[in-house]
């Protein structure tokens, strides 16, 4: 539970005023129930009604008649991370983004207004309550937000109430998918995360009010002893091993932490995508229900999309029998999504009772071999800091190419806290114990990691079989040899390469502090350890 102590003026912001203020207007609607937002999104112009019947609809509050729904957007089908704004932060000037905010409110006056609730976090150690404001003719949003997050129904109602105090402010969010700005083409997703709130203006891919809603409650749960992660996790029952996986859409985090191994191991999943561990005692909780799952990898008729609860982005045919198909494939376009009931994954938890064993960051770098291991929790975490990958359909950039190599530190672009938290408390993590490895599931120079090398890797460390050898040149680095994955530093053309993957990163590191004003400056002993890599070169 969330008490935020309003009555102090300290903790009253022009922001938070705003958006608060515009869910007591006499034009918004309460949407009680995730059953109401279902009969609102179904009668919405333009939604898909399919014939196909959602699996187990009363056990996620739809109507026991539910069938799928499908809602496409045009041509934008993913997140912009360049129209992010953070209150408080260098080159933000408050007062105008206030003039710009109170305007876009001030405009939904002739509109009617939805409000939902949930809660973001699934066990009583951590719940906050989120509120969100979303157009009529937006009503699909409506019902996937709910689905997404939990729905307060009568069981989360009750845990809500016995959960543990937090110190802090109820999440509000408010969405307008039809404002324009001429200063902002992309639109604009403006955030006050000390204070719990979020603008979403000009954003219509569901994926923008995921994430926004996470991004305040990530930021809630760093403030309270948490980390944020943004990943997936998953415990191999038999030996009790939980393994997280840090990565960007895209980069595996999903079909690594669902993976079975082809039946041969039990696992229980917290989340793939979003979740928090304690720094008491690196337990985990997961913050969402369901799963906002990629769907191009399930073909149509997949056995599996029959936990889809609604889909977006997708196509429809219908079959020589005459039904109703989801096309889940990217004929389309890119980046077709689906919200996938918990249903999905049989062995799955809110509160992971055993505490982390391993992290993985997911990376697409050549210059890495399929996995690495580092033993030194200066340059463990920051290898998390600099993790290097490529972006994916789920993102919408504009003036940067999808093939170039990035650095997205903690595969966590959702971040609006200075990044040393997260580097202070993964190190902590490491020095307490929890290994720290490398997973490239791109190209190692110019051939492919494939799926199955990497799932054969986490068998070899599930079963204590896994033998890793130092790395030339680099006894801070170990690696397990595969033939033609071999990192060889007497290859002058790859020596040269690894040196300058290791230069960008050490480039990236020494840059924090002018290109963020200072807000995102790391330790010097960041800086160092990988001069000393490269030095070692």
């Amino acid at each position: 539970m969330v008490y935020p102590s309003l009555h102090k003026k300290a903790n009253i912001t022009s922001f938070r005023t705003i958006v608060e203020s515009a869910f007591h207007q006499n034009n918004v609607q309460k949407v009680e129930s995730v059953a109401e937002a279902y009969f609102l999104a179904k009668n919405s112009q333009g939604t898909i009604v399919t014939e196909i019947p959602v699996y187990e609809p009363e056990y996620h509050g739809l109507p026991s008649e539910a069938k799928i729904l499908v809602f496409n957007d045009g041509g934008v089908i993913g997140r912009c991370a360049q129209a992010r704004k953070i209150a408080f932060t260098p080159d933000v000037d408050e007062k105008k983004y206030g003039e710009i905010l109170r305007e876009a409110v001030y405009r939904s006056r002739f509109r009617k207004m939805y409000h939902a609730e949930s809660v973001v976090g699934l066990h009583p150690d951590f719940m906050v309550k989120a509120h969100i404001l979303i157009p009529e003719k937006f009503e699909n949003l409506v019902l996937d937000w709910l689905l997404n997050f939990q729905s307060i129904d009568t069981k989360y109602k009750q845990m809500y109430a016995e959960s543990k105090p937090i110190e802090d402010f109820e999440i509000f969010v408010y969405s307008d998918p039809e404002w324009k700005h001429p200063d902002f083409p992309l639109g604009l997703t403006f955030f006050d995360p000390t204070h719990n709130v979020a603008f979403l203006l000009g954003m219509r891919y569901f994926g923008e009010f995921k994430k926004g809603t996470l991004t305040l409650a990530w930021g809630t749960a760093n403030r309270h002893n948490y980390v944020a992660c943004h990943g997936g996790i998953k415990r191999y029952d038999a030996s009790k091993k939980v393994f997280a996986f840090f990565g960007l859409s895209g980069s595996g985090k999903s079909t690594l932490t669902h993976n079975k191994h082809d039946g041969r191991y039990k696992i229980t999943i917290t989340h793939d995508d979003a979740f928090i561990i304690s720094l008491d005692d690196w337990t985990s909780i997961a913050l969402e229900p369901t799963y906002f799952d990629k769907t191009a990898d399930y073909r149509i008729g997949h056995p599996d999309n029959k936990f889809i609860l609604t889909a977006q982005n997708i196509g429809i045919t219908r079959g020589e029998d005459g039904k109703m198909y989801l096309v889940t494939e990217d004929f389309r376009n890119g980046n077709g999504r689906a919200i996938k009931s918990r249903l999905w994954s049989p062995h799955r938890i809110d509160k992971m009772p055993d505490p982390i064993s391993a992290v993985f960051w997911l990376m697409k770098d050549p210059a890495l071999p399929p996995i690495t291991k580092i033993e030194d929790p200066v340059l463990a975490s920051t290898m998390g800091t600099t993790l290097a990958t490529k972006r994916t359909s789920a993102e919408r950039v504009v003036g940067i190419s999808l093939d170039k190599l990035i650095v997205e530190p903690y595969a966590n672009p959702f971040r609006t806290y200075p990044l040393e938290n997260d580097y202070a408390k993964f190190k902590k993590m490491f020095e307490s114990g929890i290994h720290c490895y490398i997973l490239n599931t791109g190209y190692f120079m110019d051939k492919k990691v494939t799926k199955e090398i990497t799932l054969g890797l986490l068998e070899k460390i599930v079963e204590n079989e896994a033998n890793f050898e130092p790395f030339p040149k680099i006894p801070e680095f170990s690696y397990i040899p595969i033939d033609g994955f071999i990192p060889d530093m007497d290859d002058e053309k790859y020596r040269e390469f690894f040196k300058e993957r290791m230069s960008d990163r050490l480039d990236f590191v020494r840059n924090r502090e002018e290109a963020t004003k200072g807000f995102d400056k790391l330790p010097e002993e960041s800086a160092k350890i990988i001069e000393k890599i490269i030095g070692q070169l």
